[in-house]
C-alpha cells in the first residue's frame, strides 16, 4: 500500500470526525451559546449544505494548481474552520466555522479519490479508493465516540481543537507522502464540466443520492427509533452508533475489494441487500437483537456502494474526473438531506419511528433499478466492457503504478513508474492525436 493512501486516510478521519461528532454535542453547544437544540441543529444542516455546494466550487477553483497543492489548501481550510468553531463566542461564528470546514469536505474526497486511483494499477483502483474512505468509516467507530466523550467531559471546544490537530497531522502527511504529480496537460474546466454530459456519470450520482438516502433515512432517526420502538436505554445509542460504524468499515473494505473484480455484481448485491434489510427492519425494529443486526448491515451494505460508485464516476468521466468525483461526494450529502426530510414527513404523518426504514427501502430499491438500467445502457454502447467504462479507441495507455487516468480525450498518455521516496508517482508524456 502506498504510504500516500495513509495520509489521505488520516485527512478523511479528521473530516469524518468533525462531520458527525457535532450530533452528540448539540445539547452542550446549544447551552453554551444560548440557543435551543433545534437551532443548534443548523450546525448539522449548514455543514451538509456546505459540502454539497462547496464540492464543485472548490474543485473548480483548484483546476489551475496541482492536486497535491489543492489537497494541502483544503486541509488548511479544514483546520481554520475547526479553529473558528473551537473559539466561537456566539452561535453565528460557530456556524461560520462549520461552513468553512465543510467547504474542504467534498473537494478533499473528490480530488483524493482521483489521487488514490493514480497511485495504484488500474485493477486496484477501487481498493485504493476504499482505503482512503476507511478513514471516514473508522472516524465513526473511534473518532466520533471519543470526540463526544471528550466534549461531554472537558467541553466541546476541546473536541474541535483536537479535530483541528488531526487536520494538521493530515496536512503534514499530504505534504510529505503524496507525490507531486504534474497537473495533466490539456485538461481545462470545460473538460471537467463536459463529464456531466455522460449519462453514466449522471446515473452513478443518482444512485449515490438514492442509495445513501436509504442509509440515512434510517440512521438519522436511530435515537428515537431505538429508544421508543426497540426499547433501548438512551445510553445505548452511543454503542449502537459504534455498531453502525463497524458495519461501515466492513462494507467499505469489502466494496473496494470486490468492486475491483466485478463492479456491477458488487453494486447489485450492496443495493439489493440494503433495500431488503431496510424493508425487514421496518417490521422487526421492535426486537433488540434484530435491531442490532440491522444497524450493522445497513452500515455494511450502504458503504459497500461507496468504492464501486466512486470508481464508476471516475471511469466514465473521460479524461477529466476531478469535478465529477467531487460532485459525487456532494451527492452523498444530498441523499442525507433528502432522506432526513422524507423520514421526518412519515414520522409527522403518524406512521411511527420505524417508518423511515420503509422510506429507505424504497430509495435503495430505486437505486438498484438505476444500476440495472445503467449497466444495460453500458452493454449496448459500442466497445462495452461490462464492468468498466466503455473502451475508448482514442486512448492508448501503457499503465503502471501512478498511471494518470485523467488525460483529456484528445491525448494519448504513456506513463512510466518512477520512485519518489518509496511512494509511487509518474512521469507523464503527452502525445497529441
Amino acid at each position: 500500500m502506498p504510504l500516500a493512501l495513509l495520509a489521505l486516510a488520516i485527512g478523511a478521519f479528521g473530516i469524518g470526525t468533525t462531520e458527525f461528532v457535532i450530533m452528540g454535542l448539540l445539547p452542550q453547544v446549544g447551552a453554551d451559546l444560548g440557543v435551543s437544540v433545534p437551532t443548534a441543529g443548523f450546525l448539522v444542516t449548514g455543514y451538509a449544505l456546505g459540502v454539497m455546494f462547496g464540492a464543485p466550487i472548490m474543485t473548480v477553483l483548484g483546476t489551475r494548481i496541482s492536486r497535491k497543492n489543492m489537497l494541502m489548501l483544503l486541509m488548511g481550510l479544514f483546520i481554520l474552520g475547526n479553529l473558528i468553531s473551537a473559539v466561537a463566542p456566539v452561535f453565528a461564528v460557530m456556524l461560520i466555522g462549520r461552513v468553512v470546514a465543510s467547504l474542504a469536505h467534498g473537494a478533499f474526497f473528490g480530488i483524493g479519490s482521483v489521487v488514490a486511483a493514480e497511485l495504484v494499477a488500474p485493477e486496484k483502483r477501487a481498493g485504493a479508493i476504499s482505503l482512503m474512505f476507511t478513514g471516514l468509516t473508522v472516524a465513526n467507530v473511534v473518532g466520533v465516540p471519543l470526540g463526544t466523550f471528550v466534549g461531554q467531559s472537558a467541553g466541546w471546544r476541546v473536541t474541535f481543537l483536537i479535530v483541528a490537530g488531526l487536520g494538521v497531522l493530515g496536512l503534514a502527511g499530504v505534504a510529505k507522502l503524496v507525490p507531486d504529480v504534474p497537473k495533466p496537460q490539456g485538461v481545462h474546466l470545460r473538460h471537467e464540466v463536459a463529464a456531466f454530459r455522460n449519462a453514466q456519470v449522471v446515473l452513478a450520482m443518482a444512485m449515490t443520492v438514492l442509495g445513501f438516502g436509504g442509509v440515512f433515512a434510517a440512521i438519522t432517526y436511530i435515537a428515537p427509533m431505538m429508544t421508543e420502538v426497540s426499547g433501548f436505554a438512551e445510553s445505548s445509542v452511543t454503542w449502537l452508533l459504534v455498531v453502525f460504524g463497524l458495519g461501515m468499515v466492513a462494507g467499505n473494505l469489502a466494496g473496494g475489494r470486490f468492486a475491483d473484480r466485478k463492479l456491477m455484481p458488487m453494486l447489485y448485491t450492496a443495493l439489493g441487500g440494503l433495500a431488503l434489510v431496510l424493508l425487514l427492519f421496518t417490521f422487526l425494529a421492535s426486537g433488540k437483537a434484530a435491531s442490532v443486526v440491522a444497524v450493522f448491515l445497513i452500515g455494511a451494505f450502504g458503504f459497500a456502494t461507496v468504492p464501486p460508485l466512486q470508481k464508476r464516476v471516475l471511469d466514465h468521466a473521460h479524461g477529466a474526473p476531478t469535478l465529477a468525483s467531487a460532485a459525487n461526494i456532494g451527492a452523498f450529502n444530498l441523499g442525507n438531506a433528502l432522506s432526513a426530510w422524507l423520514g421526518g414527513l412519515v414520522i409527522s404523518a403518524g406512521l411511527g419511528y420505524a417508518a423511515p426504514n420503509a422510506v429507505g427501502a424504497v430509495l435503495a430499491a430505486a437505486a438498484l433499478v438505476l444500476a440495472v438500467l445503467s449497466h444495460r445502457l453500458e452493454l449496448r454502447s459500442p466497445g462495452a466492457t461490462g464492468d468498466s467504462a466503455p473502451a475508448d479507441p482514442d486512448h492508448a495507455t501503457v499503465s503502471g503504478h501512478g498511471a494518470d487516468p485523467t488525460a483529456a480525450s484528445d491525448q494519448r498518455v504513456v506513463s512510466a513508474p518512477v520512485s519518489d521516496g518509496g511512494v509511487a508517482s509518474a512521469t507523464t508524456g503527452v502525445i497529441r492525436s
